[in-house]
């Protein structure tokens, strides 16, 4: 957290194995194999309350493409202030094949890695995009 020495940590409702099931979705894909860039990022608190199901269609159709676990935690690494108490986000760029959706929030002042249901909304979960991803070689 912005200021804060605890360390983030990741939900127990990953059960042994899971974490590593949840990998990028094809429209996520980064461009090659090198470090890349993300453009334009937004942590899209205007779809905190939405079902993630229906926030992942709107980014869709804006041409947006969602944030990975991995490109979630490098944002709040290097820009800690963007997670924010009630704004937090979910990371659709990632998938298990399940129904789960995973998301980044506070919880006892620290990050939490965790997931939610797709088809649950939550008042204090976005889901974060970004126009577009670029190769920085």
């Amino acid at each position: 957290m912005h200021g804060g020495k605890r360390p983030g940590f990741v939900d127990r409702s990953f059960e042994p194995g899971a974490l590593e099931r949840f990998v990028t979705t094809k429209e996520a894909a980064p461009p090659g194999q090198h470090a890349y860039l993300l453009f334009d990022v937004e942590r899209g608190e205007e779809f905190c309350g939405a079902v993630p199901n229906d926030a992942m269609d709107v980014i869709a159709g804006r041409d947006r493409t969602l944030l990975t676990i991995e490109e979630g935690i490098a944002l709040i690494t290097h820009f800690p202030q963007i997670l924010v108490r009630n704004k937090c986000f979910s990371l659709g760029g990632s998938r298990s094949g399940d129904r789960r959706v995973p998301a980044i929030w506070i919880s006892e002042r620290s990050p939490k890695l965790g997931w939610c249901w797709a088809g649950n909304p939550h008042t204090w979960l976005g889901m974060a995009s970004a126009s577009t991803r670029h190769d920085a070689a």
